[in-house]
Order: structure tokens, then C-alpha cells, then sequence
């Protein structure tokens, strides 16, 4: 089967979004739409609401109301909007509850989906591999509301990823997260120093791990020197690291 690419799908559209700061509402609209939620299932002749990286409405009809918020339409007709983010154990069944499917096309989770001709994605396994194989014919790959691919390429401000490899430390002399921090049972201490390090003593047995770390926002990242990975998150004056709840000493 020969698909044309089309160069120019919907220039102007990407034009809107990429120069948007987020406050207006973003359509795509007479698509069918694939949301991999068990109780909205797959529609045809449908439209997608997103405002920012919140997805706000999915369904028919949506696009009478278009006009109204002043949201940037992009027309989807011939095309296939599946969630760009897989849920495998969904797709294999595997989920009890509708709570627990993570990655769809529902209102209030993040937006990322993925657009591609109907030809090209009788499910979403096949638009997947699409994007894998064939990324020229993507019509479309959204991240958290903005685009990373359009009509096959780059999309202008697309976010890059970072360098593959380990980071070299940070020197954190000043900040306010280097210090010991001791969990509420006295049972943990993990030391941060300024030069990307961690020592932890736990239960009075001293070096019990050590290794590198590195924060990035609220994630701390740990690379123990015996060669295995763990992470921790900073919450507001806690630092939550392997259910241990700690505090600056």
C-alpha cells in the first residue's frame, strides 16, 4: 500500500500551538479516536480537548463549542488518535479496575497521544509501530500538549532528550537539600554532600550504601557503588526515599 505524505498537514494549526503559552484550548477534531479507556472505548467522527497538557474532553460534538473558547482546530480527518504512552498490561487485559489504566485518552490525564493515517493504525500496536518504522507518515506525536513530531518531522521547540550516560556530579555547595537527612525513626541517616555523593548509616551501621546522586526538580536519583540504581523524591522539607520519610538533621 503506497500513502502519501502530506508535507503541509494542517502548517498553520502547528503554527498556533507551538507560539501558544497554554491558554487556549487546542482541538482535534473528526478523528477517529482510540482511548484505550474501558468504559469510553473508540470513536469515530470524534474530537479531542486540550488545554495545556491537561486533556479537558474527548468524544463528538466537541467542536461546537470551538469557536466560543477560541481554540486552535486542527482537522483530523482520515486519521487515528491513539495514546502516545502504552499501557502493555492494559492492552493484554491485565488490569481489574478502570482506576488502575494508566496512559489513555481520558479527561484529566496528561496529553500525549498520537496521530496517524487510518491506514496505517487498525489498532494501537499498529499505530505504534507506525511511529517505530515509518515516522514520516506520523501525522502527528503530542507530549504533555505540545508537539514533538508534525507531518513526519521535527516540530519547531520540540524538547530534546538528554545525553545518554552518567552525568558527571554537580557541585551543590549552597543548597538547601545538602545535609544528613534522618527518617522519623532514627533508624536512617543519608548524608548529601556538595560534591554528588550520599553515605547512609542505617539502624548505627555506618557506610551501609554509598554512591553517587544527582537532583533534578524534585527527583533525586542514587547510583550506589555496588552498581544498582534507586531514586527518592523531595517533598516539600521531606525527602522520601524506599518508604523512609526523612527530614534535614
Amino acid at each position: 500500500m503506497t500513502i502519501t505524505h502530506t508535507v503541509s498537514w494542517n502548517p498553520k494549526a502547528l503554527d498556533e500551538i507551538v507560539s501558544n503559552d497554554g491558554g487556549r484550548p487546542v482541538l482535534f477534531t473528526n478523528a477517529r479516536i482510540v482511548t484505550m479507556d474501558p468504559l469510553i472505548g473508540t470513536m469515530t467522527g470524534a474530537d479531542l480537548l486540550f488545554v495545556g497538557s491537561l486533556l479537558v474532553g474527548v468524544g463528538p460534538g466537541i467542536i461546537t463549542a470551538a469557536g466560543d473558547d477560541n481554540a486552535i482546530v486542527v482537522d483530523c480527518t482520515g486519521t487515528t488518535i491513539v495514546p502516545a504512552v502504552v499501557d502493555t498490561v492494559a492492552l493484554a487485559g491485565g488490569r481489574g479496575h478502570r482506576s488502575e489504566y494508566v496512559a489513555t485518552l481520558t479527561p484529566g490525564n496528561i496529553t500525549d497521544f498520537l496521530v496517524v493515517p487510518d491506514e496505517l493504525a487498525a489498532d494501537v500496536p499498529s499505530a505504534m509501530a507506525t511511529l517505530m518504522t515509518r515516522p514520516e507518515q506520523v501525522r502527528a506525536l503530542v507530549a504533555a500538549g505540545r508537539p514533538v513530531l508534525w507531518a513526519g518531522t521535527d516540530a519547531p521547540g520540540r524538547a530534546t532528550a538528554p545525553e545518554t550516560g552518567i552525568p558527571a556530579a554537580a557541585d551543590l555547595t549552597g543548597s538547601p537539600r545538602v545535609g544528613v537527612w534522618i527518617d522519623r525513626n532514627d533508624f536512617l541517616h543519608q548524608e548529601l554532600t556538595a560534591d554528588g555523593r550520599y553515605d547512609e548509616t542505617r539502624g548505627g551501621r555506618p557506610h551501609a550504601y554509598e554512591g553517587r546522586y544527582w537532583i533534578d526538580g524534585d527527583r533525586i536519583d542514587y547510583l550506589d557503588d555496588l552498581g544498582f540504581w534507586a531514586y527518592g523524591e523531595f517533598k516539600g522539607d521531606e525527602l522520601h526515599h524506599a518508604g523512609y520519610v526523612m527530614k534535614l538533621g
